[in-house]
């Protein structure tokens, strides 16, 4: 039995005798058979009974009641040829059904494509196979027509779609105008769809966590978007308005929507012009409106084309709309909100405590008492619970049911919606898809220890189709998962799995992209590590196969994600950041030839002497955040041996008389930089010749001479480097202004310079000569400089550096301190720096710091001391420094590393030093005289110790690389007297120790050495 009411004109009510058109009231069918389902298009109506037969009735004008008779039928009548029957859905003049096979067929009219065969046929009278392009073993679970498209719904949660897209109703975009078969929606592919939903020419998808998107006609808001679309919407996107009302299902009209949440709330838009929203009002509705009228929450809602039905849990059914009054009461008006809608549905045999179900099409309607069956072929796959895995793990493979459990397993793995439907985040209220990284990975790890488990995981198609549909993806979740996942970790899968998923992720949309980077920047450290793990390892693997040329698409992908990677790291709080070393890829560096030809190509496409193309390799200097600190100082030295090296060639060339004479105007350039200095006026002398000299010179081979000693050596160097350092930042100079006047333990350029500004261009000079020439120097900088200096902006954590008391002040206001608090403390806003007090608002005079401007205050004080009062010296600066280094390359080095390389590190390790310490002539590590040297030596102070390393290398602080970088050679002077000094030579770290009698007088003449004129002894005329 059934109840039905509305046009009966062409039969497809199933009403044996009708008077005129219609019926006017719920008028019960005695049917034999069990129904499962009824659906109906415009005037035709499919029903599916329990043993999966499909009956119809109505009008055959294009063959929708799939037979060959065109003639319109008023008593359901078989449709043969289908087999056992899941599911149906009618258009407005086509159907589709879906077998317990996963089969799907359609017949009916065909004009549009609407049939899915390929060939558009105006009408097809018996049921035809569709063609979906599935992958194996994953079957359709639900299809659906609006008045010209179709779509279907597969066990992975992929949806297909097919016919008019007219309005962008398939969701495949503006290029496609028909799509004549089956084609993905590739925007919802990783979107966890769990029912899909077509009304006359839009289209609605239901996604885990009570997720909506839509596309397609929108002219009067049917879509919920709160604008109208005239041309209709083509980009699938999400339903913002319906986003926390926790929806459970919804319906679709020609032109209007209702949407039931779980807590029985009915939501109506889009068209109103008939009174089908409900609202007691004819006006159209852009975001979901609340209908009220109802005597508690609802059970079901189904639209017909101009009218909304909603049934009760009680069976009190509830009509608004078109000529629903009419239906029931005789008269002709719409219903402009709920009215119940009599009937004896609930007292008959059939009703009495049975399931009902209610049915609309375009104005016919029904109430049926649906048979419970559970259908063969599920639902899309749900979120992956505890129990479910742990009746995987405890399975042994010589189960019988192990066929059936492998192939769960493959399908719950099969696609990227899938996937990501497994761990949804559980949320008390609907939103955003998100997924649950740490489960996800906890069960990953559990399940693919296992090999039979790991065997039947095959995620091949889930790459392929991410690559397909990555440009106009909706939601990028899916790329949180799989990076997790072990099977992308193994070398055997990186050419096939790991590249293509580079390249997809590359080739996201703009908005999937921004999404992914908010990922990043808020994930665990121990995931972040797992992904920048799985990219590592696949371009290691590459380096070391020697195969990464032929892969460079995919490489230079790898190299972008890695780079997102960085940045989110870089924006993520503390707690979550992993270090910047487990960036760094080793083989990169270890791979032969690897960075010297990387750096040329670099440096020759910078210089625009060579284009870069498609075919171009992978850049790994753009990459500087991969790089190891061992392989970027290789990288700087290699640049700038490179540019002595051609400034040395240009000068060979123009000496024999080569090309470079004439265009050198027939001079000789010299090859190098020479300084003759005076140690009695160095400073002087080292300023007067770097302004008078030519800048292109700063860039070749440095040599000093000093005028009392007209030797040049490699010593002499470190000599002038030493010293001019020393004068330079000593009170006397009066460049720089210090953090602390009685200890001067750092140094910041003045606010106000009692110099020309030309002293700090040639101080930047000096600085760039030191690094550029490989020469440590003493540099007690704040990290800000550094900073500065590769354009990284200085922070609070500088100010503490550099002034401790000042910068944790700032740090309470901004952090420690109450609001209260801070607005008693009546604060100026003003900074006292460099002795005078400067607003830092030039029209808020007066000005007080407060609780709302606290955070304004702590960045305008950090930006005038680190910023704006030094602008001018600082900017002179840097161009002073740049006129040596090559920024580009400069701008490889993180701050820290920038200062380590320039300015060492005071991080002493004695006992490196004592153990790469090597022994030549007759010393050796047990030789009594080097017993007494290493006692000695531990008997020294630190400062003492420090002052050894300043004798042997010409240097007191310790190379950014460790001591690791300091070998010390011992040699024995046989020649030597007991009155004779230890002695050293620094270019090369040999210390040259005579075999004194005794420990005694070991020590007293190496403190005597370490005192005596820092050491430079012996200088090496050959070699140094």
């Amino acid at each position: 039995m059934f109840f039905c009411w509305g046009d009966s004109s062409r039969g497809q009510l199933a009403f044996p005798v009708t008077e005129g058109n219609g019926i006017t009231t719920p008028t019960s069918v005695n049917f034999n058979e069990q129904l499962v389902q009824i659906s109906c298009g415009e005037q035709h109506t499919l029903f599916l009974t329990v043993s999966g037969q499909v009956l119809s009735c109505g009008r055959n004008s294009k063959g929708q009641l799939g037979r060959s008779k065109s003639r319109d039928t008023k008593l359901p009548v078989k449709i043969d040829g289908l087999g056992a029957v899941a599911a149906v859905a009618c258009g407005q003049d086509h159907s589709l059904a879906l077998c317990d096979s996963g089969q799907v067929f359609s017949w009916g009219a065909g004009g549009e494509g609407q049939l899915g065969h390929n060939n558009l046929v105006a009408k097809c009278p018996k049921p035809v196979p569709l063609v979906i392009p599935l992958p194996v073993q994953i079957p359709v679970v639900q299809v659906a027509c609006g008045n010209f498209h179709s779509l279907a719904l597969t066990k992975g949660g992929e949806v297909y779609s097919w016919g008019q897209n007219k309005y962008g109703q398939l969701g495949l975009g503006k290029s496609v105008e028909l799509q004549p078969v089956p084609a993905l929606v590739r925007s919802l592919v990783g979107v966890p769809v769990i029912q899909i939903y077509a009304g006359g020419a839009h289209t609605l998808a239901l996604a885990l966590p009570a997720q909506v998107f839509c596309c397609g006609a929108n002219s009067v808001g049917q879509l919920g978007l709160n604008r109208t679309d005239v041309k209709g919407r083509f980009a699938v996107c999400a339903v913002p308005a319906l986003r926390n009302l926790g929806v459970s299902s919804i319906s679709c009209g020609a032109a209007h929507t209702a949407v039931l949440t779980k807590a029985g709330e009915v939501y109506t838009f889009g068209e109103g012009a008939h009174g089908q929203l409900g609202h007691n009002s004819t006006n159209n509705e852009l975001l979901p409106r609340k209908v009220e009228g109802f005597d508690g929450p609802a059970k079901q809602i189904t639209c017909g084309s101009h009218h909304t039905l909603v049934l009760m849990p009680s069976g009190i059914l509830f009509t608004f709309g078109r000529d629903v009054q009419a239906r029931a009461s005789g008269d002709t008006e719409n219903s402009l909100q709920p009215v119940k809608l009599e009937g004896d549905w609930s007292n008959t045999g059939a009703g009495i405590q049975a399931e009902m179900k209610i049915s609309s099409g375009y104005s016919s309607n029904f109430l049926f008492f649906p048979h419970c069956k559970t259908s063969v072929l599920g639902e899309p796959i749900g979120k992956l619970e505890e129990a479910q895995v742990q009746r995987w793990v405890t399975m042994l493979e010589s189960e019988r049911s192990i066929k059936e459990i492998k192939r769960e397993i493959a399908l719950t793995f099969a696609t990227s919606s899938n996937l990501v439907a497994c761990f949804i985040k559980n949320r008390n209220t609907a939103g955003t898809i998100q997924v649950d990284l740490n489960a996800a990975s906890q069960t990953f790890d559990q399940l693919l220890k296992i090999p039979w488990i790991k065997n039947s995981v095959n995620i091949t198609h889930v790459v392929d189709i991410l690559l397909f549909a990555a440009p106009v993806m909706r939601c990028p979740e899916i790329f949180l998962l799989l990076p997790i996942c072990s099977i992308l970790h193994e070398p055997h899968n990186v050419i096939r799995l790991v590249l293509p998923l580079a390249v997809a992720i590359k080739d996201l949309n703009e908005t999937a992209l921004k999404s992914l980077k908010e990922y990043y920047s808020s994930m665990d450290a121990s995931i972040m590590t797992k992904y920048i793990c799985m990219w590592k390892q696949a371009l290691a693997f590459l380096l070391k196969s020697n195969m990464w040329l032929h892969y460079n698409p995919g490489v230079k992908a790898v190299l972008e994600v890695l780079k997102l990677l960085y940045r989110g790291n870089k924006r993520a709080e503390k707690s979550r950041k992993v270090p910047l070393s487990e960036f760094y890829i080793e083989e990169i560096g270890t791979t032969p030839n690897l960075l010297e030809e990387d750096a040329t190509l670099w440096k020759l496409i910078k210089w625009g002497l060579e284009q870069e193309v498609d075919q171009t390799p992978a850049i790994f200097c753009r990459y500087p955040f991969l790089l190891d600190l061992t392989s970027k100082i290789s990288i700087f030295k290699y640049i700038a041996n490179l540019t002595q090296m051609a400034h040395q060639f240009v000068h060979n060339n123009a000496v024999a008389g080569g090309v470079f004479r004439e265009m050198c105007n027939w001079q000789v350039p010299t090859p190098i930089l020479q300084l003759k200095v005076r140690r009695t006026a160095l400073l002087e002398d080292t300023f007067r010749q770097l302004n008078n000299a030519d800048h292109v010179n700063f860039k070749k081979a440095l040599v000093v001479q000093f005028v009392e000693d007209s030797r040049l050596t490699e010593v002499n160097k470190r000599d002038f480097f030493l010293h001019t350092f020393n004068e330079l930042l000593a009170p006397k100079s009066e460049m720089f202004m210090y953090n602390d006047k009685e200890r001067q333990t750092m140094i910041w350029f003045p606010a106000k310079p009692t110099h020309e500004l030309k002293q700090y261009f040639l101080f930047g000079i000096l600085c760039g000569l030191a690094l550029y020439n490989s020469n440590i120097v003493h540099m007690p900088f704040p990290l800000a400089l550094f900073k500065k200096l590769v354009n990284v902006k200085p922070t609070l954590e500088d100010m503490i550096e550099f002034i401790p008391v000042t910068g944790k002040s700032l740090h309470c206001i901004l952090h420690e301190y109450s609001d209260d608090v801070v607005d008693d403390l009546n604060i100026p806003f003003c900074v006292h720096w460099d002795g005078a007090d400067v607003e830092l608002e030039s029209h808020g005079i007066g000005k007080s710091v407060t609780s709302e401007n606290k955070k304004q205050y702590v960045e305008a004080y950090v930006d005038y001391a680190l910023n704006k009062s030094v602008e001018q010296v600082f900017n002179e600066f840097k161009r002073g420094f740049y006129k040596v280094c090559d920024e580009d390359v400069v701008n490889l080095f993180q701050p820290e590393e920038l200062r380590g390389v320039m300015a060492g590190t005071e991080e002493y390790d004695w006992d490196t030093f004592r153990e790469n310490t090597a022994y030549a002539g007759q010393y050796h590590q047990r030789h009594p005289t080097i017993v007494a040297f290493w006692e000695v030596f531990e008997e020294l102070t630190h400062e003492e110790k420090k002052a050894f390393l300043l004798f042997l290398t010409g240097c007191d602080r310790v190379p950014i690389l460790g001591m690791e970088q300091v070998r010390m050679t011992v040699l024995d002077r046989p020649k030597f007297t007991q009155d004779h000094l230890p002695e050293s030579l620094t270019c090369h770290s040999h210390f040259m120790l005579p075999q004194y009698e005794n420990k005694q007088r070991l020590k007293e003449k190496l403190i005597e050495a370490l005192n005596h004129n820092r050491g430079f002894w012996i200088e090496d005329t050959t070699t140094g």
